[in-house]
């Protein structure tokens, strides 16, 4: 069934109106008559996986990577106001489980207070999340920019016998800092090539990977001019999800709703059109919900209290099994935005996709 789900995929990228061309995404084509049932022959794809770029960024941060980039990203989303993953029933209905919206009453209230929650929400009552991500960011470039200029320096300098043997060596480990400050800014516009060709997959095809996380995402390199920046290749296909029309355009108004930022009256409406069941059928509880799983991070998000004032004004019984992927999608790319100090709206990146699903 992957190479059934690559092959459709790949077809559906060489329309011209898909952002995979002018976003510089690759999809690897598949080789039917040198595939077998248990080997998939495809396009080699050149360069390191995204996780690799994204440790390396990390690193600079003094954040530890040695759990993987997965755990690293749902960690950061986590720490932003999200919980577990849905759940499934017997019979396969999607549920979402007692902390998908947030922390149960009890475990936040047990739960202690680390140094960065504690930091985050100081700092979140002062300023912005976008200014925050800001600023680590820019120290980030600092880091970088002033190793690049050092490794630079010791290389130019290596033929003297004054420069220390163990300055070249920290200069060779560190080389890549030259290549990386060359390429500043492509993260942030990777993160949003990511959500707009994951957007156009769910929106617009009905057909998308539900599991983009970091190791499915490869980093490729112009081997013949490693300073060009990159493409993303986007690999494996294992776990594909396919919506009906039906299903496409009733995401699409509410990702619109949220996106143009509308009423808790007109978000509610959206969701309940998707077939979500709460205890006490609350606007505001299923408006802010929303607005969580699609808008942009706020301040109060980082406040505990809001989660669990929310959670008890109402819960979910019945998550329709249609969103329930695409919310993990959006999840896992929201996730990785966040670990690397960005604060995307998933509503507002896959808006114009939502408008011309609507239009259909």
């Amino acid at each position: 069934q992957e190479k059934e789900n690559l092959k459709e995929v790949y077809a559906s990228s060489l329309h011209p109106n898909a952002p995979y061309l002018r976003r510089g995404v690759v999809v690897p084509r598949v080789f039917e008559g040198m595939c077998t049932g248990r080997v998939i022959t495809m396009t080699y794809l050149p360069g390191p996986k995204f996780e690799e770029e994204a440790r390396e960024q990390l690193a600079l941060l003094g954040i530890d990577t040695k759990r993987g980039m997965r755990a690293v990203v749902q960690e950061a989303h986590h720490d932003h106001g999200n919980g577990n993953a849905t759940n499934t029933t017997t019979n396969g209905n999607a549920v979402v489980g007692n902390n998908e919206l947030a922390m149960s009453p009890s475990s936040a209230e047990n739960a202690s207070s680390s140094w960065k929650d504690t930091l985050a929400r100081t700092a979140g009552n002062r300023i912005s999340v976008d200014a925050m991500f800001s600023i680590v960011r820019f120290a980030r470039r600092v880091v970088l920019c002033s190793t690049a200029a050092t490794v630079r320096s010791i290389r130019a300098a290596s033929f003297l016998p004054i420069v220390p043997s163990e300055w070249i060596v920290w200069a060779e480990e560190r080389q890549n800092a030259i290549l990386r400050a060359e390429r500043w800014g492509w993260t942030e516009e990777a993160v949003a090539t990511l959500l707009d060709v994951h957007g156009y997959q769910i929106l617009n095809q009905g057909c998308f990977n539900a599991d983009p996380h970091p190791g499915n995402i490869l980093v490729v390199q112009d081997e013949n001019n490693p300073s060009k920046q990159p493409k993303i290749g986007l690999i494996d296909y294992g776990q594909v999800k396919r919506l009906t029309t039906e299903e496409r355009v009733k995401i699409a108004n509410l990702i619109l709703s949220i996106a143009d930022k509308e009423s808790d009256e007109a978000i509610a409406n959206n969701f309940r059109i998707l077939g979500i069941k709460t205890k006490t059928d609350s606007t505001k509880f299923l408006a802010e919900f929303g607005r969580l799983m699609f808008g942009s991070f706020e301040a109060k998000h980082l406040d505990h209290s809001w989660h669990r004032e929310l959670h008890e004004r109402d819960r979910v019984l019945y998550f329709p099994n249609e969103l329930s992927m695409v919310y993990r999608t959006a999840l896992l790319l929201r996730g990785l935005a966040m670990s690397l100090q960005f604060n995307p709206s998933v509503g507002e990146a896959w808006r114009h996709h939502a408008l011309e699903t609507i239009r259909l």
